[in-house]
């Protein structure tokens, strides 16, 4: 196993933050082409609540990351070198008109520091003709492309209004892949949705070694508790008892299960979320950002990573 940190020194050489940036995407699970809500979980903002406001350029939401980066950072790098990844990270950022998305993908790549780019995006949404503008970026640019699986569990996947299926993710593995060996797959899960056990969510880690260690390449992987937030089909379930949230306990006990399953070529993404205070409803523990970050960090260090 490999932290993300040490990973992006490895390949830019010096210390490496994503900025988030918006499309101006919407989903098939949204639009009415394959369902309306969205996923129950996610926000009105397309699980992106970071990122700059959708009517700015790609450049201008960049220049605002940056910003942003730096106060958070104040401090910290001193005067090394810093690079960025450009993060297309709201809604599904491979979904929309090809050619107005090869413009801004490109245009990220074409501003100061930015070293590469990472596009999230669901498995059912990388037909031929997206995959073939990104595997064309990869040829001289790091790509990673972010899939949100959240779990291979089918039955919650028609819970969460999922609208695509495990088929789906690993004919997507596959495709990317056959694209390019260069691109980066990161999977993402979420641990405590609605009717799982531990053991739907183990497997669903099982799920995706099994479907990515097949590769030469390193992949990647992002777990996170489940988030309520405000405005969302989630909240009102939890508001009407319909499920719990793990309790810190329960989930830093699974993410260590979880990690000493991962193999040697599985980089760890991340291991918590970041849901602002403004709209999250629960779990309530997880606003202690710096106790989180310390467990997290005594779990990575327990299982070698």
């Amino acid at each position: 196993m490999l932290q993300l940190s040490d990973f992006y020194k490895n390949i830019f050489g010096c210390k490496t933050y994503k900025i988030s940036l918006d499309a101006g995407c919407t989903c098939p699970n949204r639009d009415g082409s394959k369902g309306t809500g969205g996923c129950i979980f996610c926000s009105e903002n397309g699980s992106g609540d970071f990122v700059a406001e959708r009517q700015k350029s790609i450049s201008e939401q960049i220049e605002a990351g940056k910003k942003l980066v730096e106060k958070k950072a104040k401090g910290r790098s001193g005067t090394n070198p810093v690079k960025y990844i450009a993060y297309f990270q709201n809604f599904t950022s491979t979904y929309g008109d090809i050619e107005s998305l090869k413009k801004k993908y490109y245009e990220a790549l074409e501003c100061e520091e930015i070293a590469g780019l990472s596009i999230a995006t669901r498995p059912d949404c990388l037909n031929d003709e997206i995959l073939s503008v990104i595997a064309k970026i990869a040829e001289t640019h790091f790509v990673q492309i972010e899939l949100g699986l959240q779990t291979s569990n089918e039955e919650t996947g028609k819970t969460i209004n999922r609208c695509y299926t495990n088929s789906d993710y690993e004919d997507a593995v596959r495709r990317i892949k056959k694209s390019s060996q260069k691109i980066h797959i990161v999977t993402h899960l979420i641990f405590g949705l609605p009717g799982e056990t531990e053991e739907d969510m183990l497997n669903s880690v099982d799920f995706v070694v099994k479907n990515n260690c097949g590769y030469d390449e390193k992949f990647g992987i992002k777990i996170t508790v489940l988030y309520v937030v405000k405005n969302t089909k989630l909240a009102l379930m939890y508001q009407n008892g319909e499920f719990k949230c793990l309790e810190k306990e329960q989930y830093f006990e699974l993410l260590e299960k979880a990690l000493k399953k991962l193999p040697e070529n599985c980089v760890i993404h991340r291991l918590t979320g970041d849901p602002p205070k403004s709209i999250l409803v629960a779990p309530e523990w997880t606003t202690d950002k710096k106790r989180v970050m310390n467990e997290i960090s005594g779990i990575l260090n327990k299982c070698g990573a």
